[in-house]
Parts: C-alpha cells; structure tokens; sequence
C-alpha cells in the first residue's frame, strides 16, 4: 500500500529530511508579471493567476514576487537539495512558463541535474491575449541524476501532456495542475517508488502518486494547503 507524508515548511529545508526518493515533481512559485519591482511586490498570487469573474475564494501563497536573479539562485538552492535526495538515475520534473523558463533551465543545471528536454504542457482552457496569440501552453522540464534509470520493464511516456485545470469543487489551489496530467509525470518513477513534491500545494502530485501505485512526500510552506493536502491524500488513500 502507498505511503505519503506532508511536512509543513519550507522547501529550502529539504536537506534535512532523511530520505532517498526516485522522483523530485515540482511546481515552484513562478515569480512571473510585473516589469518592475513596483509591480512585482504589488501583485499577489491572485492578482496574477485567478481572473477577475473567479467565483472561488481559494488562498493566496507568498513567495511569488521574486525577480529573476533572485528566482534562478532561490530554485537552484532547492533543486540542489532535491538532487542529494536523489537516487543515482532518478528524475526531475519541474513546471515552469515561458517566461522563466531560461531561469528554470539555468537553475536546473546549476543544481547538477543532467537537462533531458522540455514537456509541453497544453491547456484546451485558457486565457486569450489581445491581438495576440493564446496563453495555452507551460512546461515541464526534465533532469535526470546521471544516467536515466533503465525501468523494467521499458516505459514510454509522451512527450506532450493535455489537461485543463479543475474548476469547481474539484478545485482546491490557485495553480492546481490537473490530475490526469501528473497521473502521467509520476510514472517516470519506478513503480512502488517514491517522489518527492517540495512545493505540494494542495497535495495534487501526492494524489496522483498514490493512484499510481507510488510513495509520496510532500513539502508546503502554507498551513492551509498543507492542511488541505493532507484531507485530499488522505481521501485519497482511502479510495
């Protein structure tokens, strides 16, 4: 039977733990908007990730005002501490958008991950641009620790993901990723494997990981959603 953990803390604390995992899946903070300062430190993560007819109240979470020098050394940290906790072959996964994602490649390999490639992540819901083009696609990249570990017997994942986000009740965080989606990421762990979240948020990646037959371990900075994580997981362990 699955097992999971959700530690409220910060995710630089990650060395602490005692554990070995054979999966880090991360959504990080993207620190993403604003042009200046000014505009950074005024906008929560509502301002910038909810629209304004959102009938939801979910929770804010901080951490989302960095620029990007100060993102790319902040994740770097984090990323290193993911990778010591990491089994030789074991993979990264992390969410990024187009706009940090030079900084999210530049602190994936600062960490000493190997880089492997970039995910496409299509949302058939999402927001139009003016005059432009549709905001429809994020990211996930992919690191390994040395060599990618040989899974017996041999997987196939895509190389291209789809899924739009949970509305409703179904909806329990700002920028909850999409169940289906992260049912598919977690299985670059072996199965009964462990992985690691150190950015849980409402607990999503350790749901996924459960119905795929994997451990999980969870790290949130915010009482709240590691309080929710912990309600979802453990409804989910039941299932």
């Amino acid at each position: 039977m699955p097992t999971w953990t959700v530690h409220h803390g910060d995710a630089l604390t990650l060395p602490t733990l005692n554990a070995l995992v054979d999966a880090v899946i991360c959504d990080p903070p993207y620190n993403s908007g604003g042009r200046t300062n000014a505009e950074r430190k005024s906008q929560g993560a509502r301002d910038k990730y909810v629209s304004g007819d959102a009938q939801h109240v979910l929770a804010d979470f901080d951490g989302d005002t960095r620029d990007q020098r100060g993102y790319t050394h902040w994740l770097g940290l984090i990323l290193a501490g993911a990778y010591r906790l990491t089994r030789p072959g074991g993979s990264l996964l992390t969410f990024t958008d187009w706009a940090q994602l030079p900084a999210t490649t530049d602190a994936l390999q600062a960490a000493g991950w190997t880089w492997r490639g970039i995910i496409p992540w299509r949302k058939p819901i999402s927001r139009p641009v003016k005059n432009g083009f549709r905001r429809e696609c994020e990211y996930v990249l992919w690191g390994t620790r040395g060599e990618p570990l040989r899974h017996a017997p041999t997987i196939y994942l895509p190389g291209m993901l789809e899924g739009s986000q949970s509305r409703g009740k179904q909806r329990h965080h700002i920028t909850q990723k999409p169940t289906t989606v992260m049912q598919q990421l977690v299985r670059i762990a072996p199965a009964g494997g462990t992985v690691l979240d150190p950015f849980t948020g409402s607990g999503t990646t350790g749901v996924a990981a459960l119905a795929e037959g994997r451990h999980f371990i969870g790290i949130e900075q915010s009482a709240q959603y590691a309080e929710v994580a912990r309600q979802r997981l453990t409804g989910a362990k039941a299932a």
